[in-house]
């Protein structure tokens, strides 16, 4: 459950482009090293046009779709630009938002003001795109709006644990892959972080740019990891912020996430405690039983909402870890637990589809079934034994929501063979990167931040001592000075910073 980090801050922007007269600046395409058979997606020249509004620039890049077979067919990817403020750029600034599945051109294209300091966005032309499957590059398509509710929001048959619970949980989770292939054609086997890393080292050379600036937040940082792996010469200023673990199989990274959003819950109620509008009195303890009441009685009746649609205990543990991504979003997890105790669901509704990028009926982006694709490729299938050790460490550390962490493995239907592998990156030889993890942070718990800063060869570690997801741009001056500085002035510092 990693994906969407980002999600509650997007605004819900659908912009399109159209070509004005006067040209857009564009550099000389970066084909230094390239071979023949990449030298004519490394050399094509981009047709950038102003976007909606005359504030951004866009432009379609071509990409292999199959990077160990150029000659394979290809997909395009979008990418948009916030021009230097000061007109005199140090170059480019990439940046990634998360998910798996996030929109880069929609995260850019909503307030590039939010993404960094005005020094940074002055020093860099601020640069988005949405990765292969995603939004408005060549997508992953699944499932339309309703039988996306369905597989979202249905209510399983069958009491939860029981043969015929599970029996339905895999009948949706099979009905879903089967979609997807159905539907995204031959796109599926090339869906995965390496590609995207190569992806990114050609929107770097076609932006005219000889090393990679880079700003990745959540998967993001996964992705920035792997782009110096690649190619650790060309790695220039990198920020990788709420830092993943490469090494980490798919069910370790379940088991920390599950017992990071636990240790949430209890930063959450520890505040709620000091609050007249919370729904629960008495310990943390209290309060974490109170909700485990709550979980188990709309498991057993779940509480019908006014568009139709039924809260389980699936959709409030949707609900329950979109808000806890943030501090500033904990006053709406006490509305929404107040109201659902008094039989109402639209609060807790409101969170859900926050999450699952959904409005009015609609679905906004493909962000569900991008992040099932990448998923799906990157993660080898693990053992018996694995999976096992990982639900005794999350019934261990997560004892409130383990019930309702886990449901049927999608990935188990996937068409396609998963091609990623998981092992340390050390990325020898690249310049020095920064590393961020949050004390608090529950999508991306702080082990991993220390573990990437470990085997990367060249990377400083940053820790903001804290709560939520994420560090740049979070309130915290030391952590924000730090990053400017680094991407601005390049200047690097001397030790790992601790930033409280």
């Amino acid at each position: 459950m990693l994906a969407l980090a980002a999600t509650l801050a997007l605004a819900a922007v659908l912009s399109g482009c159209f070509l004005v007269p006067e040209p857009m600046p564009s550099r000389t395409p970066d084909t230094s090293g390239v071979s023949a058979e990449l030298l004519p997606y490394y050399g094509q020249e981009l047709e950038w046009s102003r976007c909606e509004g005359d504030a951004f620039d866009c432009a379609t890049v071509r990409a292999p779709r199959d990077w160990s077979d150029p000659s394979a067919g290809e997909l395009e990817l979008a990418v948009i630009r916030q021009r230097a403020t000061d007109g005199d750029p140090l170059g480019s600034l990439f940046t990634n938002p998360g998910g798996p599945g996030v929109s880069g051109y929609d995260y850019v294209r909503a307030g590039a003001a939010a993404l960094a300091g005005p020094e940074v966005t002055a020093a860099y032309d601020l640069v988005g795109f949405d990765p292969r499957g995603v939004g408005r590059s060549t997508p992953v398509t699944c499932l339309d709006a309703a039988d996306m509710d369905d597989y979202l929001y249905g209510i399983p048959e069958g009491r939860r644990g029981t043969p015929e619970w599970d029996e339905s949980l895999t009948e949706s989770a099979e009905a879903f892959a089967a979609a997807c292939e159905e539907n995204s054609g031959d796109l599926l086997p090339y869906i995965s972080t390496v590609s995207v890393a190569r992806d990114l080292d050609l929107l770097r050379a076609v932006l005219g740019d000889e090393s990679l600036n880079y700003l990745g937040y959540s998967w993001g940082t996964a992705l920035g990891a792997q782009y110096a792996q690649l190619y650790p010469e060309r790695v220039g200023r990198m920020v990788l912020d709420g830092a993943m673990d490469p090494a980490l199989p798919g069910s370790e990274i379940g088991a920390a996430q599950a017992v990071g959003f636990e240790a949430s819950l209890r930063a959450f109620f520890a505040d709620c405690a000091e609050r007249d509008d919370c729904p629960y009195a008495g310990t943390v303890d209290d309060m974490l039983a109170d909700l485990a009441a709550l979980l188990a009685r709309v498991d057993r009746a779940p509480v019908a909402a006014a568009d139709g649609r039924r809260v389980g205990a699936d959709t409030l543990m949707t609900a329950i870890i979109q808000t806890l991504y943030a501090p500033g979003t904990w006053p709406w997890l006490r509305v929404a637990l107040s109201e659902l105790e008094d039989g109402d669901a639209t609060a807790v509704l409101t969170a859900a589809d926050s999450y699952n990028r959904r409005a009015d009926g609609e679905y906004l982006d493909n962000s569900t079934e991008a992040f099932t694709a990448y998923n799906c490729m990157d993660y080898p299938v693990e053992s018996a034994e694995s999976e096992r050790a990982a639900e005794e460490r999350i019934r261990a550390g997560a004892p409130t929501t383990a019930d309702y962490w886990y449901g049927a493995d999608v990935c188990a239907f996937w068409p396609a063979e998963p091609t990623g592998t998981r092992e340390p990156v050390t990325a020898e030889g690249a310049d020095p990167i920064l590393v961020i993890g949050t004390t608090g942070d529950p999508a991306t718990p702080y082990e991993w931040a220390v573990s990437l800063a470990d085997q990367l060869s060249s990377a400083v570690l940053v820790t903001r001592v804290g709560e939520g997801h994420t560090g740049y741009m979070k309130g915290n001056d030391c952590v924000n000075e730090t990053v400017d500085a680094y991407l601005v002035e390049g200047v690097v510092p001397e030790a790992d910073v601790v930033c409280r």
